[in-house]
């Protein structure tokens, strides 16, 4: 590997490369991991848990459905639309073992955005949580996936305490709308026919694609990232290298809050921690915080990971800081910056630093991360993971000098294969083997990187450059300011003007004191010219801070006016 800067602060006990090739597929992973933990507990999820050895069989139920009932082939894409609950890891590792796509989805899309991407990933099959039939049946005659499976909340909650969830939520709570869905199967009769034939193992190689993962669509169309086995693979193996000086096998529980749907979750919680034998404890929701911070009560955690938003939502709960951290190891925020606020006071109530990691959709997604060994440096995304390259170049692809500011470059065996049918949107992105990630950073002289933030979010004030990141962590640093989205908006003396939406958790404080603490650490034009106060901040999936919906809200607003 050539002289990089950061290869120096690589932690000693941390390959600088990995073997990318340690497994065939996904699915040789899956089954090394059955073999040595077999009966541990893998997933637990409302009280219940399954083992290896039961995720084992249920999905090779689940694998011989599509394949012997289903007649579906190797290569066919099955779209998977459902928050985290046991029935997740059953059915995607049922559809990897049988040698097929899985095409990951998110339940709270509306029934316009399930249309685009079952339509445009193809999709064969579509497994769906109850919660969410009724808008499937709204386009059921518009997509082209001929199989439905409809599954509930506590289906594989097992006996009485199954049933009674699936009566609460569907009866009490009415988060069931009422649907017709004609032909469609239960996940559980769905299990029953796959137990009565066999799971026909595929040969599988890294090229094989394993997931259509799709983009956010924060600043476009949503695009399906095609991720092969070798993509994950590599990723995994990269994760697990950079964490193993501190998680030991068949030791660790990890808190996974953040959806299994989403590249964060699906990589780093499900399957470097299938890798160890970790349990996973899967939260369904986790924007219930007094359920959440009352379930974390229940388990010895040692891994943590999550986003800005949901950290700074766990810190100002009155109960989370009552909680026993005394076995966390490790905790990672990714999805979007993490405020320099957030951190300190994550350290400062759990004990634990909370390393700051990067990466995209289109990378599998880890490229960077922060030392987990005691020398985070917070404000920084930290340094590329083994075997990954990441320079800041120039709108031509150029390297530029340190502490220069330019768009963040990977390259590494993690990076896509491509966009999902989409040669040209591919080609936009690809710098040769370089993926331009569209995030403006830096690196400094010891070759840490930092974020500065979104290309096409950038502010323009008067011929300056505006970040709003900046400016974000400024205005979280203020007492009584919960969450923050900065946006700009067109200004006929200045180009653009610096806007701020403010969620308070102190009600008198005013946008003045706001703007006032601003000015003592930001230069004049890059301190908010408005402050707006709001109940909540629109935010994605995740939980990360959607600038460009509280853009359009914005312009909605001053147009009524």
């Amino acid at each position: 590997m050539k002289d990089f800067p950061w290869l120096k602060f690589y932690p000693e006990s941390v390959d600088k490369t990995v073997d990318i090739e340690a497994y065939d597929s996904l699915s040789d992973l899956f089954d090394e991991s059955v073999k040595k933990y077999g009966d541990m507990p893998a997933y637990e999820c409302m009280g219940k848990s399954i083992t290896f050895n039961e995720l084992d069989k249920m999905s090779a139920q689940f694998g011989s459905f599509l394949q012997n009932t289903l007649g579906l082939k190797k290569g066919a894409r099955v779209a998977i639309q459902m928050p985290n609950t046991l029935q997740y890891p059953v059915a995607m590792f049922g559809v990897l073992r049988a040698g097929m796509v899985v095409v990951n989805t998110n339940p709270l899309y509306t029934p316009k955005e399930m249309k685009h991407q079952f339509n445009d990933s193809g999709a064969d099959a579509v497994v769906i949580v109850a919660n969410f039939a009724s808008n499937l049946q709204k386009i059921q005659n518009e997509i082209n996936a001929k199989h439905i499976i409809v599954t509930e909340l506590g289906d594989l909650l097992g006996g009485l305490k199954g049933t009674i969830v699936n009566l609460v939520v569907k009866y009490v709570k009415k988060m069931v709308p009422a649907y017709s869905i004609p032909g469609a199967y239960s996940f559980k009769k769905a299990l029953s026919l796959g137990s009565s034939g066999s799971l026909k193992k595929e040969k599988l190689t890294l090229q094989d694609t394993a997931y259509l993962q799709y983009t956010g669509g924060t600043t476009g169309v949503s695009k399906g990232a095609e991720l092969t086995h070798g993509n994950i693979v590599a990723n995994m193996q990269q994760i697990s290298a950079w964490m193993k000086p501190k998680l030991k096998e068949k030791e660790e529980v990890v808190i996974t809050a953040l959806p299994l749907y989403h590249i964060f979750a699906l990589t780093v919680n499900c399957l470097a921690m299938l890798k160890i034998g970790a349990k996973n404890v899967l939260i369904t929701n986790p924007r219930d915080m007094p359920g959440f911070v009352k379930e974390l009560s229940k388990h010895k955690f040692t891994v943590f990971t999550g986003v800005n938003t949901l950290f700074n939502g766990l810190l100002n709960n009155p109960d989370f800081g009552s909680l026993d951290f005394s076995k966390l190891k490790i905790a990672v925020g990714g999805g979007m910056a993490v405020q320099k606020a957030t951190a300190e006071k994550w350290e400062v109530v759990t004990g634990t630093p909370l390393a700051e990691g990067y990466g995209l959709t289109e990378t599998s997604p880890v490229a960077c991360c922060n030392p987990i060994d005691g020398t985070e440096r917070i404000g920084t995304i930290g340094i590329p993971l083994p075997n990954t390259e990441v320079m800041i170049a120039d709108d031509e692809g150029n390297p530029l000098p340190l502490g220069e500011r330019g768009e963040i470059l990977i390259k590494g065996p993690q990076v896509m294969r491509g966009y999902w049918n989409r040669p040209e949107e591919t080609a936009n992105v690809m710098h040769g083997e370089w993926f331009k990630s569209g995030d403006i950073g830096v690196m400094d002289k010891d070759g840490f990187f930092k974020i500065v933030d979104r290309k096409k979010e950038m502010i323009l004030v008067s011929g300056f450059n505006v970040y709003p990141n900046e400016v974000e962590d400024v205005v979280a640093s203020c007492k009584g300011v919960l969450e923050v989205g900065v946006i700009g908006m067109p200004d006929p003396k200045s180009t653009e003007r610096v806007v701020a939406y403010v969620v308070r958790s102190n009600e008198s404080l005013t946008a003045e004191e706001i703007i006032e603490h601003c000015k003592d650490s930001l230069t004049n034009y890059k301190v908010p010219k408005e402050v707006h106060f709001a109940d909540e901040l629109p935010k994605s999936n995740v939980g990360k801070i959607l600038r460009r919906i509280i853009k359009e809200n914005h312009m909605a607003r001053v147009g009524k006016k």
